[in-house]
C-alpha cells in the first residue's frame, strides 16, 4: 500500500487481495480470505469485531506497517495466523495457542453454547470428562457453560496440558477443571454425566500431501489412523464405564460418521444439525458398548 491515510476498511481490503493472489487456505478458524483479513487487522490494532463503526477508523502509518508485516508473514510462511497472533478464538472466547496444541475449530462450541440440550438432562453440576483436550478450549467452555460443574480434561501430550492450564488460569475456571496426563480413558477414574472428546480423526491418506497451514501443527492431534477411526474406536468402546446411567458421549469424527456407523452398527448414533459444522455424534451411555463388545466386529489392532 502506498502512504496515503486509510482506513481499517481500505486495509482489510487490501490484506484480502493480498490472500487471495497469493492463495493462502483458510481452515484455521476463518472459511474466507474476508475473514482471515479482519481476523489479522483487528487483532494486531485490538479492535472489537462487533464494532460495525471501526471499519471507518482511521489508521496510522505505523498501524498500517504493523499489519502489513503480519499479512506477509502469513503469505511467506504459511503459517496459520492463530499461531502468528499467539491466539483464537472459540465459544466467543480468546485461547492462547501455539504449536504445541491443535488450532480450536470444532462444531463443539455450538453444542456447548447450548449446553448439550435437549439430551444431557439438567444438572446442577454436572461432572464433565473431555479426552484429548489439547488447548483446553472444549474444557474450559464446558466448564463456563455450566457454572456448578467439575471438569476433568486429559491429554497424553504434557506439552499440551501446559498450553490447556494457561487458558484455564486466563479464564479463572482453574479451581473447578483438572488436567489429567492421560492415554485416552486409561487411568482415568469415576462417574461422569458428560464425555466429551475431539480426538485425532484425519486418515493417514489425507495427511501425506496437506496444505503448508496444516504442517504446522502436531501431527499428533490430527493423525487418526488409516481409517481415521484409530482413536475413536477405543474411546467409543470404553466410554460407559466412565459415564452414569443418565448420562451421553458427544465425539467428533469430522467427515467420518459413514465409518463410524459402520464400524458400529449396533450403536444408534445421533447426529445434531449444527450450523457451524457436522460430525459430532452423541450416545447415550445406555446406548454404548459393555465389557468391550462393541460392534460385532473383531476388535481392531489399532
Amino acid at each position: 500500500m502506498n502512504s496515503r491515510p486509510v482506513t481499517v476498511a481500505d486495509l482489510v481490503g487490501w490484506a484480502e487481495s493480498a490472500l487471495a493472489a497469493a492463495g493462502v487456505v483458510c481452515a484455521h478458524g476463518t472459511a474466507t480470505w474476508r475473514d482471515e483479513a479482519a481476523a489479522v487487522v483487528f487483532h494486531i490494532l485490538e479492535l472489537d469485531h462487533a464494532d460495525a463503526a471501526a471499519y471507518g477508523r482511521p489508521v496510522s502509518d505505523a498501524e498500517r506497517l504493523r499489519c502489513e508485516a503480519m499479512i506477509e508473514r502469513r503469505i511467506d510462511e504459511r503459517a496459520p495466523a492463530p499461531y502468528l497472533l499467539g491466539e483464537a478464538w472459540f465459544a466467543g472466547r480468546r485461547y492462547h495457542v501455539d504449536q504445541r496444541v491443535l488450532i480450536p475449530r470444532s462444531p463443539f462450541a455450538e453444542l456447548i453454547a447450548e449446553r448439550f440440550e435437549p439430551w444431557l438432562p439438567r444438572l446442577a453440576q454436572p461432572r464433565i470428562v473431555e479426552i484429548g483436550t489439547g488447548s483446553g478450549c472444549i474444557a474450559i467452555a464446558c466448564a463456563l457453560a455450566f457454572p456448578g460443574s467439575r471438569v476433568v480434561a486429559s491429554d497424553l501430550s504434557f506439552d499440551a496440558l501446559q498450553v490447556a492450564r494457561r487458558n484455564a488460569a486466563r479464564h479463572a475456571v482453574g479451581d473447578r477443571v483438572s488436567f489429567v496426563a492421560a492415554d485416552l480413558l486409561r487411568g482415568l477414574r469415576g462417574r461422569f454425566d458428560l464425555l466429551v472428546s475431539n480426538p485425532p480423526y484425519v486418515p493417514d491418506a489425507e495427511l501425506r500431501d496437506p496444505p503448508p497451514e496444516f504442517r504446522w501443527e502436531p501431527r499428533a492431534a490430527l493423525a487418526g489412523g488409516p481409517d481415521g477411526l484409530g482413536l475413536v474406536r477405543p474411546i467409543v468402546r470404553d466410554a460407559a464405564r466412565l459415564l452414569e446411567p443418565w448420562g451421553w458421549l458427544a465425539i467428533e469424527v469430522g467427515a467420518g460418521m459413514a465409518a463410524l456407523e459402520q464400524a458400529f452398527p449396533r450403536v444408534p448414533f445421533i447426529w445434531p444439525e449444527l450450523r457451524s459444522g457436522d460430525g459430532i455424534a452423541l450416545v447415550a451411555a445406555s446406548d454404548l458398548p459393555v465389557d468391550n463388545e462393541a460392534s460385532g466386529h473383531d476388535r481392531p489392532s489399532n
